[in-house]
């Protein structure tokens, strides 16, 4: 798992430009979801295309995290990234942005009927829990997927997010769901990208700038349940 601490410049940088140490020191559980990005087979398990292979360290926390929203009445949505759709609506990323051997290995890997696409099976998916597909790295980017519908259905306006990459889907996410004015907290120790160093880079703009930056821990204490 990545070693991560909010350094004291930038929880300090935080405190000057907001005034106040977090954004969510209470966690209503029933306008809360846990979003968890992208931790499919094509991202985590070994020897896939993009494997991480610290994502799959990160299960445990966020089967944890997702048992605990659960418990307090939160919504728990998993977020899958599908080849369905990508070539029409994401078409640029793919001719110009990819060699066409990459393009098509990707695509292939994350056809919906692929090994894949699948969920790490570690990962504990209750049939309760919501499904969504996206399209883009965002999951809240115009055209990528109904997440923003899905959510404000529920009356969500706070998202927990955990996931893979960090610095990539996550990072993207949360950012765009910051603009659509949810309140907004990645859980450190349930993300997971390539190196520490990306993985920190990540968290320390998003708490500087964006919105919370929290363990697992810090977030079951926060909840209050529905």
């Amino acid at each position: 798992m990545h070693k991560y601490a909010i350094s004291d410049s930038i929880r300090q940088r935080a405190l000057r430009r907001q005034g106040r140490a977090f954004g969510l020191d209470v966690i209503d559980a029933a306008r809360a979801a846990l979003v968890v990005i992208d931790m499919q087979n094509h991202f985590v398990a070994e020897g896939f295309p993009s494997e991480i292979p610290v994502a799959r360290a990160i299960v445990p926390n966020i089967n944890r995290m997702s048992t605990a929203v659960r418990a307090a009445g939160g919504t728990v949505v998993w977020i899958q990234t599908t080849a369905v759709g990508a070539l029409e609506l994401w078409g640029n990323r793919h001719k110009f942005g990819l060699s066409p051997d990459v393009a098509a290995k990707r695509l292939a890997s994350l056809a919906e009927d692929a090994e894949g696409y699948k969920i790490y099976p570690l990962l504990e998916v209750r049939p309760d829990d919501l499904r969504v597909k996206k399209i883009k790295f965002s999951a809240l980017n115009q055209g990528s997927c109904d997440l923003d519908a899905v959510l404000r259905k529920r009356g969500v306006d706070i998202l927990l997010v955990a996931g893979a990459a960090t610095n990539v889907c996550c990072d993207s996410t949360a950012r765009d769901a910051v603009m659509l004015n949810y309140r907004v907290a990645m859980i450190s120790d349930a993300n997971a990208t390539w190196t520490d160093d990306e993985h920190a880079a990540a968290l320390n703009t998003f708490r500087a700038i964006f919105g919370d930056v929290m363990t697992t821990d810090e977030a079951i204490a926060r909840l209050v349940a529905a």
